[in-house]
Parts: C-alpha cells; structure tokens; sequence
C-alpha cells in the first residue's frame, strides 16, 4: 500500500504531459472532480491537480521533440544523481539529467532497457503528492514490459525493489513490487509481460497509474462520457477489487479501480 511517508523506492510523484493541458484539466476534471492550480508564471504552463486542496499530481505539456502523451511515475531517492549512475550501469539510458526544481526538490528521467520511461524525485521542499489511496488519488503503479525477467533485475538494480512472482493463469505471471526492506503490506506497484496480442495492436512497454475511485463503474462511465477511450473495461478481480483501463483524449493511458475492502466515499 502507498504512504505519504515516501521511503526510498516508493512512488512520491506523478505527472501527465499532454499537448493540450486546458483539454486535460477538463476531462480530468470531469472524471474525478480535480481542480487545477497553476504553478505561475515561471512554471512553464506547470500545474497542479487539486483533490480535497491536496496535491494527486502534476499537470504539464509536452517538452520533448515527438513525445506522446503519457503519465510519467516519478520514484523517492534520497540521491538523484547517484540513480542515474545506476540506471546507466544497469543498462537504462537518461533521458534528462537530474537538476533542480528551484527549491521543490532534484528530479531525474530515465528510460528503462526495454523503452518505459520513468522518473526520480528527491525531495527538497516539496516532499511529494499530497494524497494517495483515497478516491481520486493514485494508489498503484504498474509496468508493462516486453522484457520482465530484465525489468526486474534493472529496477532492483536501480532502486533495490523487492519482487515477488504471483501466478495468474498458466502464461501469465504478475511481479508484486516492494520497496527495500518492506513487506507485502507496503507494495507499491507490479509488473507484467506485455501479451503478442498486445503488442500487435501497438502496445509498448509503459508506466501507467491506478487511481483509487469510490465506485469503478461510476467514474468510468464520467470517463467515457468525457472523451476517454476503453482498454479494458470494469470487471472484478478476485480478492483485488474491481477495476477498468483507459486512454485519455490525448492517448495517455491510466487505470481505475474500486480496491477490495475499500470504504466507499
């Protein structure tokens, strides 16, 4: 489960870049009710994505020549500069070097061997999101991969993430990640090998966020109403909840879902 306590490892900040952020503010919006607060005028069209006055993410456009839009999950380390090294040595490329975000904090992107791009923060004033695990916040982060076995020797290489292989039918296997020296209670993301068909109808290796919601079935139809297209929709997942995928207007792709055991709110 993710916590505001932020221990090295753990997801401590997630983004969308997108082409259009007055059209992302509105579906948002629409789907979970976030507000939008801009960063300034020295922000760079930066943003902030608003639930019960607390920070669930970052809004931006896009600043990299033929980027697409996407969420980008951003990992705690208490030394950006030293991942990046790691990310190097483990094969991973860096996509932007780590600098300073005035005096919020040192932030780093990566790329992945297999080509899922990822980030690293390392709080100065601004420690992370405000809110996670309730609805409308992001309470998963999950990889699809083209490469598994690989991913998980370069995230543990990278941020020493413990990892557990749960079977989930006879040619599927689903890796639970955890931070260093936690436990199962502490995960905070998975990992899965990305199936041919897949692949086939254009999928790449991707970071993608879970937001909790007070009712899956609710949200995804705002979401649908709003603009966003169906990937996968709600359906229940035994002893996990119930869940659905999605792209955003602009092709940004996220998930929802309802967690088992969760109260309504």
């Amino acid at each position: 489960m993710l916590s505001t306590d932020f221990v090295p490892g753990a997801p401590n900040w997630l983004d969308l870049g997108v082409p259009d952020t007055d059209a992302a503010v509105s579906f948002y919006s629409a789907t979970f009710g976030w507000q939008f607060q801009s960063a300034g005028p020295d922000g760079g069209g930066y943003g902030f994505f608003l639930q019960d006055d607390k920070t669930v993410a970052g809004l931006g456009p896009l600043t990299e020549e033929g980027a697409s839009a996407a969420w980008t999950l951003y990992f705690h380390t208490p030394d950006a500069d030293a991942t990046a090294k790691a990310v190097e040595q483990a094969g991973g490329t860096v996509r932007m070097a780590p600098d300073d975000v005035f005096s919020f904090g040192r932030m780093g992107q990566f790329t992945d061997p297999a080509g899922a791009d990822f980030a690293v923060w390392q709080p100065g004033d601004i420690k992370g999101v405000g809110l996670v695990n309730t609805p409308n916040s992001l309470t998963w982060a999950e990889l699809y991969t083209t490469d598994a076995a690989g991913a998980k020797d370069f995230y543990r290489a990278v941020f020493s993430w413990q990892t557990t292989d749960m079977e989930m039918g006879p040619d599927m296997t689903y890796t639970v990640l955890t931070p260093a020296g936690g436990t199962e209670e502490n995960s905070h993301g998975g990992l899965m090998q990305l199936p041919q068909e897949n692949l086939d109808r254009g999928s790449r290796p991707e970071w993608h966020p879970y937001f909790e919601v007070a009712d899956c079935d609710a949200v995804f139809a705002r979401a649908t109403e709003a603009g966003g297209t169906t990937l996968i929709p709600p359906a229940d997942a035994e002893g996990i909840g119930r869940l659905a995928m999605l792209l955003d207007p602009a092709g940004a792709p996220f998930a929802i879902i309802k967690s088992a055991g969760s109260e309504q709110s």
